[in-house]
Parts: C-alpha cells; structure tokens; sequence
C-alpha cells in the first residue's frame, strides 16, 4: 500500500505518480456559514483537504478561557494606559471568548481542537507550482492562511493521509457551532432548512458533498418521484422511507407490485397482502382509539363501499335502507351508540347481507343478491371472517398484486380508508408518509383519485406528507388531478426520464436545457432534487449501505443468490 520511494524536499514530496506539497491553515474568518469548506472540496483539480479533531475536556476548556480573557483584558488595560489606539483585533477576540465561556457554562456546546491541512497533488514540478497558486488563492478568498509545511513535507502528507495522525499539529480552538459548520454535511445548491428528520438523498453529482434533505422542513410534506420504468424510482422511496423510520416516523406504503413485503420484514413492519389466501380484511371494525361518533363515521363508509361494491352510486331510495341494514347488523352484535360497546367483535359482511335479506322491500333485496359474490361467491375470501392482520405498527404495507381487477377498486378503497383513518385521527398525532407507488394504477380508480387529490391539499395540517410515485410522468401531467399533486409538493424527485416525456417534465418543471440533457442521460439512481424555491435543485446519486440495499433491493437477479452460493426466495 506504500510508496515504492519518497523523495524529500522542503517544500515538497516526489512520488512515482507525481509531486505533492502541503499546507497548514493559521488563520480562519471569524465567522463561517454552513458548509463554508465546500469551494476546497470542489476543486477541480487533486486536492487532499483533513480536518483533525480533539475533544476539549470542559474543565481545561474553562482554564484556557479563563486565561485568555485575562490577558487579552490586561493588554487592553496596558494599552489604555499608555494612550495607544484600541486593538479592534484584539477587542473582538476578548469578545469572542466571553461569548464562548458563557455558551460553555450554560452548557450549550463544547470546544474543541480543530486543525486543517491541504495537500496539493500535481505531475511535476511545474504543474505542482500553479495548482498551489491556486489553491492558496482559493483559500485566501476564504479568509484562510495556508502555510507550507516547509522542511516538514513528509509530515504534512503524512497528516493529510486517511491515518488520524496529525504529525503539524498545526490547532485553532472551534466551538460546536463552527466545527458543525465546517463539515460538508450540505449541499451549496440548497438553501431549504434543515430540521430534525434530515435523510440522506445521496451524494452532490456536481461536487464531493452530499444532498441532506428535511421534507417535513418544507412548506409542505409532499413529494412526487418522476422516473421511466427502471431508472430505480422505486429503490430511492424504499431508501428514504427506511431512513425516515429512524427518525421515528410512521410510514403507510400502499403497494402494487408488492415490492415493499422485504423492506416490511427485515423491519418489523406489518405487510397486509389483500386477495391473497387467508388474508381477511373487515370493513366493520371500529376504531377504539379515536374521539367522536365513530359508529356514524364508519356507517357512512360503508355506505361508501358499497357503492364501489355495486360499481355504481347508490340511488337515494336505497340509501336509507342500507343505512338501517348496517345500524341493524352493528345493533345485533351489541354495538350502539355508547361507545363502551364499540369494543364488542365488529359484524362482518355475511351479517350486513342478512338484514338487507331480512327487509321486504325491493331496494334492499336487490342490493343483498348483488352482495352475493363478496359473501358466498368468488369475491368471498376478502370479507369472509374477521380481520386477520390489523393495520397497525411503524410501517404498514397494503400489497394489492394478489387482488383481482374486478375487485382492485374494493381493495384500494379498504387500504385508503385505513390509511386516512390513520392519518386524520387527532389523538395521536406524530410526523407520517403515505406512499403511493405506481400512483398511475390508483388514479384510474375513482375512489384512488379522490383520496390523493384530498391528501395532497390537507396532509400538511395532520403532520402527514404524501409521496406520488409513477412512470407515467406524461399522464399525470396531462390531468387536473396529477398537476394538482405536483403543485401541492414541495419536494420534487426527477430521475431518468424517457425522450417522449421529456419535453413535458421540462415545461412543467422548469427545466434548463442542461438539466433536460442531464435527465436524458442519468445513469439508474441519479436524479434531480427540486425543492420548493427555485434556487433549491441538486444533481445527486442515490447511495445506501450493503445492508440497506440487502433490505430494498428487488433485482430478481440478486434476490437468487443470497452471497453464498445458495437460492433465496426472491419475494
């Protein structure tokens, strides 16, 4: 791993694959910004920047400011007394370190020793001369002193090197707030804040820094994904949403394909697969959690599938009469209005069919043998016995691949209704996501349409955000609905994009001609990042660890071999 030889200098280091010279930094700004560093990560050229940290221990960190403040006092006294100017220099470092004891006191933040090394890399000698002109030029419009390492080469390149050995020890004392500041932990193109459930999007294509960003900082919580069919779409909303889970934040996925069932296993999730085999899901069930009439709320949902049941509205004489079969099947199992009872096993489908059948008049007879195929027909399996897995915990998957197309709009109205009971109960508010992947499958049913143009308008106000994720960028665009979510998402997700679509993403997004040439060409995970202001956009390239990509992956091709030679399930 070493230098086959080292040529010694005393300014610099000759290499077998070229010449190096280093530089410790003396002077700093007296105040810095977030991400202040980032002009020296972004050189164009080879430049090694180390940034070496030692603790203070609190005790020796009040001694030293101690002493400090009083000598940079008593020559403020000596100065005054001989008559000779004020030392503004001299005035703002006593100032400085007042500030810096009384944050140290309350207990506020902590000191540290901070130092920082550049070392330039070039092919010769000559090269070597400008790129360091440069670099130095670069690092004084930062107000940084950077000093050779002259006759101490070998120790500055040395410190530079990824071995925490600081052979300079070349120390400025930084406070917590500047030793934040002076990580690259942000990303020079956005200037949206950044709150308590910062992810990690990936890495700044256009710089070394990374793309950290806060949807719930945003003026709103949504955020719509935008990618042709492989351009990994998909693996960058599982990858968010499993970061958001770190934070504490709860997460309803509703599911086409199925591709979330690995990411709810491997995290303790519940995965709720409708129309697969012993999966039951009863509409009936009365939430014990929530305040209000919840008997009323849930009857005229009932009401509401139904209608999706019937495929068609209810017509207003038989409203009343199914309003009276489900008051009646609820009352059969001692279920009224004193909320003591709404504990008691919720009545089931079979139970509603049997009041319908029970009535003489022609509405409810009709509605009841239309019924029939959710009760004893084909439909059954969905609504033939209690709930099976209640929608409950930190991540809830509705999967609807197993559901028939004849009955995918009763599935999707279940999922929704679940979700948006989740999601608009008052007692138990805390940060959530809703995802909707493949969105273009949803907006085809009615009741999908209707429940993403209502969360899109008012998840803000339950602490919720909504993620619209779909390949189809053209049809979205093209309807009021789709356009209505994109201008309620405040965070914005564009990968590759297919020339056909391309023309419309641009209009409807603002896109530059370089940014449409970018999309155009983004290998799978790279993509654009628009926030809510205009100035807020980034290149970046999604990352995740081994395990993380172990969790979320769905490549068949992976999913076959898990490493050692073995066939896995590929789920």
């Amino acid at each position: 791993m070493a230098p086959s030889s080292v040529c010694i200098g005393p300014g610099s280091l000759e290499l077998p694959g070229g010449t190096c010279a280093s530089f410790a930094i003396t002077g700093y700004p007296r105040e810095v910004g977030a991400g202040w560093l980032e002009p020296l990560l972004t050189y164009p050229g080879r430049l090694d920047v180390s940034l070496h940290i030692e603790p203070v221990p609190p005790l020796i960190a009040a001694q030293r400011l101690r002493r400090q403040i009083a000598r940079l006092e008593s020559a403020a006294r000596s100065d005054a007394q001989a008559g000779r100017l004020v030392d503004f220099t001299a005035e703002a470092a006593a100032e400085d370190a007042t500030d810096l004891a009384s944050s140290l006191a309350r207990g506020h933040g902590r000191l540290f020793r901070v130092g920082l090394y550049l070392t330039v890399h070039a092919f010769d000698a000559a090269d070597l001369e400008a790129e360091v002109q440069q670099v130095r030029a670069l690092a004084a419009s930062l107000l940084l002193d950077a000093q050779p390492t002259t006759f101490r080469a070998l120790q500055g390149w040395i410190t530079s090197l990824p071995l925490a050995q600081d052979a300079i020890r070349q120390r400025r004392t930084f406070d917590t707030a500047a030793l934040s500041a002076s990580f690259p932990f942000a990303s020079p193109d956005l200037n949206a804040p950044i709150g308590e459930t910062g992810v990690l999007y990936g890495v700044n294509i256009a710089s070394s820094g990374v793309v950290v960003w806060d949807r719930f900082a945003q003026d709103n919580h949504n955020s719509v994904v935008l990618a042709r069919s492989g351009a990994g779409k998909s693996y960058f909303t599982k990858l968010e949403a499993l970061r958001l889970l770190y934070h504490g934040v709860q997460v309803c996925v509703v599911d086409p394909e199925d591709e979330y069932r690995r990411l709810a296993e491997s995290t303790g999730g519940t995965h709720i697969a409708l129309g697969a085999p012993q999966v039951a899901f009863n509409p009936f069930d009365l939430p014990t959690d929530q305040a209000g009439d919840v008997l009323t709320r849930r009857a005229l949902f009932i009401h509401t599938l139904v209608a999706a049941m019937l495929g068609e509205p209810l017509a207003p004489a038989a409203r009343p009469v199914l309003d009276r079969a489900v008051l009646a099947a609820y009352a059969a199992k001692g279920i009224g209005s004193d909320p003591s009872t709404w504990s008691r096993p919720a009545p089931l489908l079979a139970d509603l069919v049997e009041q319908l059948a029970i009535g003489k008049d022609p509405e409810s007879t009709a509605i009841a043998e239309r019924l029939a195929p959710y009760v004893t027909g084909s439909y059954k399996d969905l609504f033939a016995k209690s709930t099976t897995t209640r929608p409950e915990g930190h991540l809830v998957v509705f999967s609807l691949r197993d559901l028939p197309d004849e009955v995918k709009s009763v599935g999707v109205l279940l999922a929704l209704d679940a979700i948006w009971r989740k999601v608009a109960n008052p007692a138990d508010r805390r940060p959530r996501l809703v995802i909707v992947d493949e969105a273009w499958m949803l907006m085809r049913e009615a009741e999908g349409a209707k429940f993403l143009n209502r969360l899109a308008k008012s998840a803000r106000k339950h602490w919720a955000g909504l993620t619209v994720v779909t390949q189809d960028a053209a049809d979205l665009l093209a309807s009021d609905l789709g356009r209505a979510v994109v201008s309620n998402a405040a965070t914005q997700i564009l990968l590759r994009q297919a020339p056909q679509a391309i023309g419309s993403v641009g209009d409807a997004f603002g896109l530059s001609e370089g940014e449409r040439a970018f999309l155009l060409s983004a290998e799978r995970g790279e993509g654009l990042l628009c926030g809510g202001n205009a100035g807020d956009r980034a290149a970046f390239a999604a990352i995740s660890s081994q395990a993380e990509h172990e969790v979320i992956t769905t490549d068949p091709a992976e999913l076959l071999d898990n490493g050692d030679g073995t066939e896995i399930d590929p789920l």
